[in-house]
């Protein structure tokens, strides 16, 4: 099959599906929406930068702590302002952008075009108007945050959905979402975590059980417009009150300045390590140190790095919404709180720490849930039959 992925080429999300179908019968080509570093077994790698993607670094982790144009523009801009250029500038640049990939897309000649995320590579996709059947995946805010941030955005996925052939989802919530939206019923779709789930040769739990003290809190959600860091970090020396010895890793945020600025501004230097980007086997050996897990999300799917703490044994702690309930039940597997409210996040890592009977059954729970609902290698032969089923769906209308 000639398979065309468009997708940001930095993230992890995309390269784990991606690297699924790198199979001999496969070729396998990517646009991407930004400079990425190379994936080995492509056919082809063409880089086509959208809303100032241009602006990032290839390899993010390499990179993380680099003065590049990109983290000199973290330097310059906070979250809000970078969020709102891409969401009301960003739109400017899908025009010339979608010529220039119906273009590529005639050269590559794909029996199936797959764009990961409606903003903005299924609008892309959508606009570009490939001759073959086109698949989006909806990752957990496209619909929640992006879509409604402003009419341009909300109007150019509405068309995109009209125009997309069949729809991967993370969670049930965003299948429903899309019906709304105008994503025709009779169109196939499939619900599936939206990096092919968690590969339990990575993810595992500790041999050993891990050292009760001092307790080990991680945030592994990095800094998004929908990620309550300021909740979180304001959180903690309501904890350190009541659990002084308490130690929180943050990955993914040693090059935010604002990370730095609350980290001094709570005096929690001694009991917070910020981190940059790192690799999944480091992300890895960091949950199975950790006993909790922080999610402090207002808009989410299904969160990839959720699932993979759960499969290392960590307890969740993460913002009560819709999408996350379809995993986690308050109290049992969990404890869901408003992400936004510090007292409340506090109080349910301070609960968490105390209620080591709540946290051995949550985790066994997990594990098992993990095990049978998020596998990569059985999420993934469920993509391939996806794949198949929409072409020949494709083939007979």
């Amino acid at each position: 099959m000639q398979l065309l992925f468009i997708a940001d080429g930095r993230s992890a999300t995309a390269r784990n599906w991606i690297n699924a179908f790198l199979t001999p019968e496969n070729h396998v080509h990517l646009i991407s929406t930004a400079p990425c570093k190379a994936v080995i077994g492509l056919a082809s790698l063409q880089v086509l930068p959208v809303a100032f993607s241009g602006f990032g670094t290839a390899d993010p982790i390499a990179n993380s702590t680099n003065v590049g144009p990109f983290n000199k523009l973290r330097q310059l801009a906070p979250l809000p302002v970078r969020t709102f250029i891409r969401q009301w500038l960003g739109p400017l640049t899908l025009a010339p952008t979608a010529r220039q990939m119906s273009k590529m897309i005639e050269e590559i000649k794909p029996d199936m075009v797959h764009a990961m995320r409606y903003p903005f590579e299924g609008i892309l996709a959508a606009q570009a108007k490939p001759s073959a059947p086109l698949v989006v995946s909806v990752w957990g805010n496209d619909f929640t945050l992006h879509a409604r941030s402003n009419p341009f955005i909300g109007h150019a996925t509405r068309h995109a959905l009209r125009r997309t052939s069949a729809l991967h989802a993370d969670c049930q919530r965003d299948l429903h979402l899309a019906r709304a939206l105008g994503f025709p019923v009779e169109k196939p779709a499939v619900v599936l975590p939206g990096s092919g789930g968690v590969r339990s040769s990575i993810f595992f739990p500790p041999a050993d059980p891990r050292p009760a003290h001092p307790p080990v809190i991680i945030n592994p959600r990095g800094f998004r417009a929908y990620i309550r860091n300021h909740a979180f970090f304001k959180s903690i020396p309501l904890v350190l009150q009541k659990y002084p010895q308490a130690k929180f890793i943050c990955p993914a945020m040693d090059h935010e300045p604002q990370a730095h600025t609350w980290v001094e501004k709570y005096a929690i230097q001694h009991s917070v390590e910020l981190l940059p980007l790192v690799p999944q086997g480091r992300i890895a050996d960091l949950f199975r140190q950790a006993h909790i897990v922080v999610s402090p999300s207002t808009h989410d799917g299904t969160p990839n790095t959720l699932l993979e703490a759960m499969a290392c044994g960590c307890f969740p702690v993460a913002g009560n919404i819709e999408s996350v309930r379809e995993w986690l039940v308050d109290r049992e597997n969990s404890l869901l709180v408003d992400p936004g409210d510090p007292a409340a996040l506090a109080e349910a890592i301070i609960g968490a720490i105390k209620d080591t009977e709540l946290r051995e059954k949550a985790v066994a729970a997990n594990l098992k849930m993990v095990a049978q609902r998020a596998d990569f290698q059985k999420n993934m032969a469920e993509a391939r039959k996806f794949y198949l089923q929409v072409l020949e769906q494709c083939r007979t209308n």
